[in-house]
């Protein structure tokens, strides 16, 4: 008789869940307490695996062997207590994968830049001829690339939600890039318990994997502290960084006690894709990860020149009159907005708001007063905004209309200045999610300003 999964949550993860499940025999019910998109609910049908929605039945974990959960889903919810309650295990859908591929992963995780750093790794291993597949919490499902192919390789970004529920995941390669404060409200609104959540990727690695962290990172230091390991590590810094060139550290292995012979000295690498010091460090973790997979410094050369990031993060929109417009929508906390305000050193009119996560702009004061000549508070409540910047910046503006937002960032800016939409909050009071905001950003840059002669000269009057 087969085993019994049960699937919680029928959205990207739970569906490629599902699909592996049933390719691989097991009794598969996917059950969801919202509504299931129809997209989903076509795909499961057509793949013949039984579904509920709007709910759980009554008798749903009657012989069940396992539940996979899908990552948005708590611990605190009714249905995981009552399982965990049975002896029912709780596995989430990166350690149901894990299960049936023989590819080293590399895994990455991290407040901000896990999604850059997945990409660029990703692009780095392909461009050097490697059979590799990128899935996680970015675009596809593992289950679902799993199901399709394996690979030699498989390269995920990951979560703290997806970490919860591990118990064998081992990747060869893990990167952390950065601990901050970012869905507290998930672990008691403890940075210690959010912290030891991203460390669980490194739980079941062995002498020969490599962990690559951020040693400037307080929270990381501090976890590090607490745990005597015996892989393989590597770390990269902003000291790392300079001008132009990233220069790339050796690895250690606690086994020999010595650094792991790459090179005869540091290897050194110029022309880099990205900017930003936030940047220089996520390109020296994925530098790191490609050359401990194999892959020649010469093959990485190639790669960073060829490397394009996704949209929303720090994407250039357009240059238009001299103005330089960025739409940097990913940056729905704080930490990243930091991030964006030290990437730029000319003068920033910078579009912000949006829903509040309980943002604390402490560590931003000193970049805001330094360079941001502008705010455009594009949000429903835009108190905190204004009362934290309103006497530091010579104009704020409020608007919830982003042709407005645009049209205000372009009348205040000057030739050489940047707009850039750096929000430091969730999108969900005026937009659909962060993807949504950032292409209403960029339409509303195209429509309302593209008409314009790009290389006129106009006054401030003129513009518009």
């Amino acid at each position: 008789m087969a085993q019994k999964i049960i699937i919680l949550g029928a959205g990207e993860s739970g569906v490629g869940a599902a699909l592996l499940a049933k390719q691989k025999g097991f009794e598969v019910k996917v059950s969801d307490k919202g509504m299931i998109a129809p997209h989903f609910k076509k795909e499961l049908s057509e793949n013949l695996i039984e579904f509920e929605e709007g709910g759980h039945s009554d008798d749903l974990l009657t012989d069940v062997t396992e539940i996979i959960k899908s990552p948005g889903i708590p611990d605190r919810v009714p249905i995981i207590k009552e399982a965990k309650k049975l002896g029912i295990q709780v596995s989430s859908e990166i350690e149901f994968a894990s299960r049936f591929t023989t590819a080293k992963i590399v895994a990455i995780t991290g407040t901000n830049g896990k999604t850059t750093t997945t990409l660029l790794t990703h692009h780095l291993l392909q461009e050097a001829g490697l059979d590799v597949e990128v899935a996680g919490n970015i675009g596809e499902s593992f289950a679902r690339k799993v199901a399709e192919k394996d690979h030699d390789y498989f390269v995920l970004e990951i979560s703290s939600f997806q970490l919860d529920d591990i118990h064998y995941f081992k990747p060869s390669v893990a990167i952390l890039l950065n601990i901050t404060p970012d869905h507290l409200d998930r672990y008691d609104n403890s940075m210690e318990k959010y912290a030891a959540a991203k460390f669980r990727m490194i739980e079941n690695m062995r002498p020969g994997d490599l962990f690559i962290y951020n040693a400037d990172d307080e929270h990381i230091a501090k976890e590090i502290n607490k745990r005597e390991t015996n892989i393989w590590t590597a770390t990269f810094s902003e000291a790392n960084s300079r001008g132009n060139a990233l220069h790339i550290p050796r690895f250690y292995s606690p086994a020999i006690d010595e650094p792991e012979e790459l090179a005869n000295e540091q290897l050194i690498f110029d022309g880099l894709p990205l900017r930003g010091a936030h940047n220089a460090m996520n390109m020296s973790a994925a530098i790191i990860a490609a050359l401990r997979v194999g892959c020649d410094k010469e093959a990485i050369e190639k790669g960073l020149k060829t490397f394009k990031n996704a949209a929303h993060r720090l994407e250039v929109v357009a240059k238009i009159n001299g103005i330089t417009f960025i739409n940097d929508s990913k940056a729905t906390n704080v930490d990243a907005t930091s991030y964006a305000l030290d990437a730029f050193e000319t003068p920033i009119i910078w579009i912000a708001g949006g829903t509040d996560k309980g943002n604390d702009y402490e560590q931003i004061l000193h970049k805001v007063n330094q360079n941001v000549k502008g705010i455009i508070c594009l949000g429903v409540d835009n108190e905190k905004l204004l009362r934290t910047f309103g006497e530091m910046v010579s104009y704020v503006a409020e608007t919830q209309d982003v042709n407005k937002a645009v049209m205000k960032a372009y009348h205040l800016a000057d030739s050489g200045d940047i707009v850039l939409l750096s929000p430091a909050c969730a999108s969900f009071d005026l937009f659909k999610n962060y993807e949504d905001r950032g292409d209403q950003f960029k339409k509303a840059v195209h429509e309302q300003l593209g008409k314009l002669d790009t290389q006129g000269d106009y006054s401030l009057d003129d513009r518009g």
